[in-house]
């Protein structure tokens, strides 16, 4: 059965039980990690997922926090034997920038480096991504301080959806990329500029008519918020969880 784990759940300033958010999706043929703030090695082993069958990255946006851990695990995979393709995802802003970040570190320069595909994903609302035998996965433009995604995952095998916000304000654009999932991953960074609140995150899933609620994103350590989950449903009336790292939940 396929499954999604959230690998990090923080915001952009980890602690030490929440690193910063990313996930991945492990279906039967596909292995597909969304986001790389950090590098992701250490918690995929714990969770018995091969760092080297990794089929696929998809980056939301170019922010540190999401993308800061790729080039060390581009490298770890290169060090660890990696021959197959790995094909990276993302809008031209996110795919330029990440090009030009390998560039510094001299990637062309590394012997027998194994194949990168890069997909450059158009702008605009469920715009295909990836659609494979696991999963068909779309994305939308959302509302954040630079050109970003939010993503929306159909399970193949069950008909599962899921959605995850990445980082935005409250917009119409999560509306629809959520409309009556079964799971939405919102973020609830706080009512600050480019992100929403975990109250603005329960607005969207009650507009969306999802059937579940986790807050995602969200501030952690000494920076950790008291009543996000009674923020969150006072606007929506499904159950609402925090996300945690490490949770696994069957797709």
């Amino acid at each position: 059965m396929s499954k999604l784990i959230i690998l990090g759940s923080s915001y952009s300033i980890p602690d030490a039980s929440h690193d910063v958010t990313h996930m991945v999706l492990v279906g039967e043929s596909s292995k597909i990690l969304i986001d790389c703030g950090n590098n992701p090695l250490v918690k995929l082993t714990q969770k018995g997922v091969d760092v080297l069958e990794l089929s696929g990255i998809i980056l939301t946006h170019f922010h540190p926090d999401h993308v800061s851990g790729l080039p060390l695990l581009l490298m770890d995979m290169w060090l660890m034997g990696r021959k197959k393709t790995l094909d990276i995802y993302g809008l031209d802003d996110t795919i330029n920038r990440i090009e030009s970040a390998m560039r510094l570190h001299g990637w062309e320069n590394w012997p027998d480096f194994y194949p990168i595909t890069f997909h450059r994903i158009s702008t605009g609302e469920l715009v295909p991504v990836v659609d494979n035998m696991d999963f068909l996965i779309r994305s939308s433009t959302v509302d954040h301080m630079i050109p970003c995604i939010g993503l929306r995952v159909e399970c193949r095998s069950t008909g599962k959806v899921l959605a995850y916000s990445s980082d935005t304000e409250p917009c119409n654009q999560v509306i629809r990329l959520a409309d009556q999932a079964d799971l939405l991953f919102h973020e609830a960074t706080g009512h600050l500029h480019g992100h929403s609140s975990a109250m603005q995150a329960g607005e969207i899933a009650s507009k969306a008519g999802v059937k579940e609620l986790y807050l995602i994103h969200y501030p952690t350590g000494g920076n950790s918020k008291n009543g996000l989950i009674p923020d969150a449903t006072s606007h929506f009336k499904g159950p609402v969880h925090l996300a945690e790292d490490l949770l696994t939940l069957d797709l």
